[in-house]
């Protein structure tokens, strides 16, 4: 096999990948073998005729597109290291030459990795973040936990109050007529949490257990569907249940239910830890991020489509992931939302962009300043994600390859190199 670069512009490379007429034999016997039991020949059990026979019936080249996938991602893979390429997308594949008894020519092109043009990224100054707990964060605290623990009764014979947690039923009309998607029964609503249109929950306030309501609202302007956007509406309501949360004392009991803590002092002591230590990684967090971003506005590069397209694949796939705790999938939520795929992709480009360009920026500098992952800090990293997975180390570095080496080793040099960017960096 040989190989050269045949042109190169902006971030594609066109490659002339050449295979000698015996390797590409092989690849063709491999497809035979691989194919040949799909073909019935007469005369000939299933399976058995000869290549030659399948040849003569059905063409010589009955078996070269089998053999082309076969020895293509070998010799491909072999090429792109030969030239030291870093591909980002898949490639665009076209056979020159192919003829039996001759060497086979594949046109490839490639969407590579673009260069990085860095700015004075060392002593960059953004403004320093600072978060603080005070009591107040803790009692915030205490009460989310009041509110995990609180049994939920039925409430006195009263009206409804700010905060009661209601059964309901309803339909909506527009004008006269009942519009999709707003009817429900046996619908759970705490009152004051902003669940509904605004204005709904508020006209329930007062109201009796079995009575019938008619809650007069108009949709927002920018409400997700487009026929109901900014239109008058009458939902009649029937409350079935008012129920009320009781909350438990904040006292030393909850404490030893909720904790491993004998008093409510030494609970608060744990949560204030535990949200200095949340403040701390935060400040960390946003930091890091107001350094990056100012390193990409200090930098150039022009980023392939294809990388964006890919980020925005692994944006909508963790969106999609978000939504199934929800017990929704992606095809629903565009049918709640009334949203086109596409339109909903577009929602990500600007982000993707951001992220694939910190991301570039990052390794570039990581490259500039000879950052390089030790074996022990690889090894760490290994152990790390094996305990992620629940695997045993050894089980686990042994299933790892060569690219999933390489993957690891660059999240460590990325890691370092952003720890280097703040330590240059000027807080004010």
């Amino acid at each position: 096999m040989s190989s050269k670069i045949e042109k190169k512009e902006k971030n594609q490379v066109t490659l002339k990948i050449e295979v000698d007429a015996q390797t590409f034999e092989k690849g063709v016997q491999s497809a035979y073998n691989k194919n040949k039991g799909k073909f019935n020949i007469h005369g000939f059990r299933k399976g058995k005729a000869p290549r030659k026979i399948i040849e003569l019936n059905y063409g010589e080249g009955v078996f070269y597109e089998e053999a082309i996938n076969i020895i293509f991602p070998e010799v491909y893979e072999a090429a792109i290291k030969e030239h030291g390429l870093d591909p980002v997308a898949r490639p665009d594949l076209d056979v020159e030459a192919i003829e039996k008894g001759k060497p086979v020519v594949f046109v490839v092109d490639v969407t590579v990795k673009p260069e990085v043009n860095l700015g004075d990224y060392k002593g960059i100054e953004v403004e320093k973040v600072e978060y603080n707990v005070t009591d107040e964060d803790v009692n915030e605290e205490l009460k989310t936990i009041q509110n995990r623990n609180a049994r939920i009764i039925e409430a006195e014979d009263r009206p409804v109050k700010e905060g009661d947690i209601l059964t309901i039923d309803y339909s909506g009309f527009v004008g006269e007529e009942q519009f999709e998607g707003g009817t429900a029964e046996n619908q759970t609503l705490e009152i004051g949490s902003g669940a509904f249109i605004p204005g709904f929950e508020e006209q329930l306030v007062g109201k009796n257990k079995d009575e019938e309501v008619e809650v007069k609202v108009t949709f927002p302007e920018e409400y997700h569907a487009e026929n109901l956007a900014g239109k008058e509406a009458i939902f009649k309501v029937t409350i079935h249940e008012i129920k009320v949360k009781e909350l438990p004392e904040l006292d030393d009991e909850l404490a030893k239910d909720v904790s491993e803590f004998d008093t409510l002092e030494e609970l608060k002591k744990d949560i204030k830890v535990r949200l200095e230590e949340q403040a701390k990684n935060k400040e960390k967090v946003e930091i890091e991020n107001k350094i990056i971003e100012k390193a990409c506005e200090l930098s150039e590069v022009e980023i392939p489509e294809a990388m964006i397209e890919r980020q925005i694949d692994v944006n909508v796939n963790e969106f999609g992931y978000r939504l199934s705790y929800q017990g929704l999938d992606l095809s629903k939520y565009l049918e709640l939302t009334g949203m086109e795929f596409s339109d909903f992709r577009a929602q990500f480009k600007e982000d993707a962009e951001k992220f694939v360009k910190g991301d570039l920026v990052i390794e570039a500098i990581g490259k500039k300043e000879g950052i390089e992952a030790s074996e022990e800090e690889l090894n760490n990293e290994i152990e790390k994600l094996s305990k992620q997975y629940g695997q045993d180390v050894d089980k686990f570095t042994k299933n790892l390859d060569e690219n999933d080496l390489d993957y690891i080793k660059m999240g460590i040099i990325k890691r370092k190199a952003i720890d280097f960017l703040v330590d240059s960096a000027k807080l004010v």
